[in-house]
């Protein structure tokens, strides 16, 4: 009868070392993966909700926006609804109206609106601004 051959100790000892390193790495790369979404999806929902908040200013008309009532200069979003005790990503944004940065003929027409976002995400402060011009005669006073 044939001797009956197995792994050594040092064989079954890389073999199980060369596993876990392949095991942490596979375990790396999704934990990063889903990371790297989950930035992506709060950075798509910033921009959301810098785009609403310009669309809602770009229906006032100049009167409305001159006079700063109607538009709050800070709010709060959040990314999900709090689900099962979770209170999701908030989102903390200003809105300011401003004069515009130069000096022409028609700079008393026209507004510098800037609405800015800060979150956390992964215990890192993240932040995004948006910026645009409005003027007197602007879009708001089409009819549709």
């Amino acid at each position: 009868m044939a001797p009956t051959r197995g792994f050594s100790l040092i064989e079954a000892m890389v073999s199980m070392g060369l596993f876990g390193i392949v095991f942490m790495s596979l375990y790396g790369g999704i934990s990063t993966g889903m990371q790297v979404m989950q930035v992506a999806r709060e950075n798509l929902r910033a921009t959301q909700i810098m785009v609403e908040k310009m669309e809602t200013v770009r229906l006032y008309s100049w009167d409305q926006i001159m006079a700063c009532t109607n538009i709050p200069s800070s709010f709060i979003e959040s990314y999900c609804p709090p689900q099962l005790g979770s209170q999701g990503t908030k989102y903390y944004g200003t809105v300011t109206i401003q004069p515009v940065p130069f000096n022409t003929s028609y700079a008393a027409d026209m507004r510098l609106v800037t609405v800015t976002l800060n979150w956390t995400n992964f215990n890192i402060p993240r932040s995004r601004s948006m910026t645009t011009f409005i003027a007197r005669n602007g879009a708001q006073n089409y009819i549709f």
